[in-house]
Formats: structure tokens, C-alpha cells, sequence
């Protein structure tokens, strides 16, 4: 009885134990304090009133609100995270269960005979045959002391996958929808510029039936007829051109959503879209908003915890793994008092030699650690360049674009000026060949700015994080919770 305060702090002692491997703290990085932003661009605030999540909607496009939605049911890549997501959640809780002990029961019923010349440990004792039934039902428990911590480290380490898996998820969507908002803007930049070849080409046919009357009529020459009839050939040659582009784009769109491209028309459509105003905030809101930078962090966190996890091996490992049921050769006595049978036992192991074994897998951990604190940084740079990136080209795109409507009026000017000399016989036909080029060339660049404008500004919303808040991360946070 005396021995008892003693066997009960000892028990105490490896029921605490320690938690070997360091506790995981987020490293800090130097941020800048704003962006580098230029003329006409305005530093905003992120607006919480507006949608979560749906962030193509600013654009006003209700085709692109309706492919967006298809590719977020329908695509497999989406799906495929999805179901990592899941298998995360699985694991974290086949993971969370070593925590409690294992309660199993089990049955046997068997019928035996035994041997009469079995070996006997005193051979002084008879040895008989017997055959006789053994019923029993045993219940047993196991239970893992977690004396350094291994079991609360993995605990840790599967969360942290859980919320990473999470993180790759919404950065999955976010892609998607990005890719598919790049693919779309890109087929109504080749709508917009194959209006444009259109209406160049309808211009160069009525030119081209007044320089044939003239020519007809001695007032012009042959030379003229030929410059107009090339430049009509360059411009058809154009149309077919950006109509292959055009295909390529549209069977992206289609891939994107889910669609056999076979099966996916996308009709002709001219629409004008002005890149929506998209918040800034403040260089440490990406840390907050990009999902990759997440699933990054949580990276660090599961290889941090994967150190505690090999340090664990250092410690002694101990199972309690308790007994009790009843066992009886028939089924009417099974459950009398002499049936009752139990045994508890304890069973502790400890490596003493491993030839630097598990040095090694702590080495292995550490330097799986080191490596995913390297990729965070490199992913928070990334991001800063990527966001400096759209900032400072959205700012360009929207002056060129102003510059390039001012050149296109200029450039039907000039043409409207060539053509009447030309007809007044005060210039060659050359004037009005090169005032056609060059209107041809100011309408396509500026159809071409607004397609650049557009994908800057998917890139920007990308590198920004779009409309991610963590509410992707807290749900998987509130069902590991559960």
C-alpha cells in the first residue's frame, strides 16, 4: 500500500510526457507598406459588402457569369480537388482517433481435442485426451501513452494538411476561373477585331468598285486598281487568321467548363467591357487573400510538425492494452462469476541502438522544413511581383488605350482627307492605300488594348487573390472542430 503514491506520480508523469519538436510559429516577413502605384490608377479598399467568391460578376458579362458557373460544377480538376479536400478531412480524423483508446470486443467458440501425448512441463502429472467446447467473449482496450508527444504532433501535422488541402482547393478555383475569364476575353478581343477587319474590308470593296470606275473611265491606273485589290487580300488573308485563334480560344472555354470541345459554340458577339475597379488594400492583405500563399503557410506548419513526429522516435514507446470477459466450456455457465477472466498490461520498448537512424529522420524532417519555408517566401514574393505587375501595367493599358482612340479618330481623318484629294486629282492613290493601313492598323490596336486590359485585369484579380477571404479555411477549421 505504500508503493501506491509512487506508481501513481509515475503514472501521472507518462501520462503528461512532453512534445518533442518545436512549436510551430509563423515566420515573419518585411512587407512593403503600400503599392507603387502610377497615374490614372487610384488605391482603393477592398469592399466586404460586395459577392465572396464571384468575382468574374464585375466584369457584367452574363456568358461569362453562365461558363463560370458550368466550369465550377463540371470540371474534373475542380472535382479532383475537391476530393483531396475530403481525403484530408478523412485523414485528420482517422488521425484525431489515436487521442482516445481502442475499444474492441471479441467472440470464439470452438470444439478441441487435445492431445495425450503432448510435452508436459512435469512429466511427474498424467497426460490425458480431452475434447471439450471453449465459448468466450473478451472485451479489450488499447490505448497509446503519448509519453513524447507523437500522437499530438500528427494530430497537428494532419490539420495542417487539412487547411492546406483547403487552401489548394480555393486556389484551384480561383485558377479556373481566372483561366477560363483569360480564354473568354481573349475569343471577344478576335470578335471585336474581326468586326473591325470587317468593316476595313467593306470600306476597301467600295474603294475598290470607285477605283475600278475610275479606272474605266481613264481617270485612274492599273497600278491603283492593283494596290487596292492586294490590300483587300491582305486583309481576307487576316479574317481566316484570327478565326483559327478564335477557335483555339473557344475550345479552351469549352474544356474549361467541363464540355466536349466538339459540342461547344461559342456565337460572335460584340460587347462593350470596361475592366471593373478592382481593390488594393494594402500589400499584407495578399498574405491574407491569395490562397496559395495559405496552402504555402500550411505546408510549413504539417513539416514542422513531421519533426516532432521523428524526434518522437528518441522517447520509449508504451501501450496499455487492458482485458475482460468471460470464458467457459458451456454456454449456460458462461457468464457465472468462476467464467470472469481479465489481465491488465502495460508494454513499453525503446530503441537503444538504430545505426543513426532515426537521426536521419529527424534530419529529414528538419530539411523538409527548411524547404517549405524557402517555397513560402518564394510564393509571397512571387505574389508581390505578380500584384506590382497588374498594378503598373492596368496604369500603362489604360493610357495606351485612351492614346489609341484618339489615333483611330485621327487615322478616319486622315483617310476621309486622301480620299477627297484623291477624287479632286490633287494626290496619287498611294495616300489613300497608305490613310487605309493606317486606319485599319489604329482600330485593330485599340481593339487589341481593350482585350489587354481586360486580361491585366484578371491577372490583377488573380494576383491579388480575387474575392478569397478565409471562409474556405473556417469551414475547414469548423468541421475538424466537429
Amino acid at each position: 500500500m505504500s508503493l501506491r503514491p509512487a506508481l501513481l506520480a509515475v503514472c501521472a508523469a507518462l501520462l503528461g510526457g512532453c512534445v518533442a519538436g518545436p512549436d510551430y510559429k509563423k515566420p515573419m516577413l518585411d512587407m512593403p507598406a503600400a503599392w507603387k502605384v502610377e497615374a490614372p490608377w487610384r488605391e482603393s479598399r477592398p469592399d466586404d459588402a460586395a459577392p465572396k467568391g464571384t468575382w468574374w460578376q464585375r466584369f457584367g458579362d452574363p456568358q461569362l457569369d453562365a461558363l463560370a458557373q458550368q466550369a465550377l460544377a463540371n470540371n474534373p480538376t475542380l472535382v479532383l480537388a475537391n476530393a483531396r479536400l475530403t481525403q484530408a478531412r478523412a485523414t485528420l480524423a482517422a488521425t484525431s482517433a489515436s487521442v482516445l483508446p481502442q475499444i474492441g470486443i471479441g467472440a470464439r467458440a470452438s470444439r478441441q481435442k487435445t492431445s495425450a501425448n503432448r510435452p508436459l512441463s512435469n512429466y511427474a502429472s498424467p497426460n490425458f485426451s480431452t475434447v471439450q467446447n471453449e465459448l468466450s467473449l473478451v472485451m479489450s482496450v488499447n490505448y497509446e501513452v503519448d509519453l513524447a508527444g507523437r500522437v499530438q504532433r500528427s494530430v497537428e501535422g494532419a490539420r495542417a494538411s487539412l487547411d492546406q488541402s483547403a487552401a489548394d482547393f480555393e486556389n484551384t478555383r480561383l485558377l479556373l476561373t481566372a483561366d477560363l475569364a483569360t480564354n473568354y476575353f481573349n475569343l471577344r478581343a478576335i470578335d471585336t477585331e474581326l468586326d473591325v477587319l470587317r468593316r476595313a474590308i467593306a470600306l476597301q470593296r467600295r474603294s475598290l468598285e470607285l477605283v475600278n470606275a475610275r479606272h474605266e473611265l481613264g481617270a485612274a491606273t492599273g497600278l491603283d486598281v492593283a494596290q487596292q485589290q492586294a490590300l483587300l487580300d491582305a486583309t481576307l488573308v487576316q479574317v481566316d487568321v484570327l478565326a483559327r485563334q478564335r477557335g483555339q480560344y473557344e475550345h479552351a472555354v469549352a474544356t474549361l467548363a467541363g464540355i466536349p470541345a466538339p459540342s461547344f459554340t461559342l456565337a460572335a458577339e460584340l460587347r462593350e467591357l470596361t475592366p471593373p475597379p478592382v481593390p488594393l488594400g494594402v500589400p499584407s492583405d495578399v498574405l491574407e487573400r491569395r490562397p496559395d500563399i495559405a496552402s504555402a503557410e500550411r505546408a510549413m506548419a504539417a513539416a514542422n510538425a513531421q519533426i516532432g513526429v521523428a524526434s518522437a522516435a528518441y522517447y520509449p514507446s508504451i501501450l496499455l492494452a487492458p482485458n475482460y470477459g468471460v470464458d467457459s466450456r458451456t454456454l449456460a455457465s458462461l457468464f457465472d462469476a468462476p467464467s470472469l477472466l481479465w489481465s491488465v498490461g502495460v508494454s513499453a520498448a525503446q530503441v537503444l541502438f538504430d545505426n543513426g537512424r532515426i537521426n536521419a529522420n529527424v534530419e529529414f524532417a528538419r530539411a523538409g522544413h527548411a524547404a517549405a519555408t524557402a517555397n513560402y517566401r518564394r510564393v509571397v514574393l512571387v505574389a508581390m511581383q505578380e500584384a506590382e505587375d497588374g498594378i503598373t501595367g492596368l496604369a500603362a493599358l489604360d493610357r495606351a488605350a485612351a492614346q489609341a482612340r484618339t489615333a483611330a479618330a485621327t487615322a478616319a481623318r486622315v483617310l476621309d482627307m486622301a480620299t477627297a484629294r484623291y477624287e479632286g486629282g490633287a494626290s496619287a492613290y498611294f495616300d489613300v492605300i497608305t490613310a487605309q493601313q493606317a486606319l485599319l492598323a489604329s482600330e485593330r490596336q485599340s481593339a487589341q488594348l481593350l482585350g489587354q486590359r481586360l486580361l491585366t485585369s484578371v491577372f490583377l484579380v488573380k494576383a491579388l487573390g480575387g474575392d478569397w477571404q478565409r471562409t474556405a479555411l473556417a469551414a475547414a477549421k469548423g468541421s475538424t472542430a466537429e
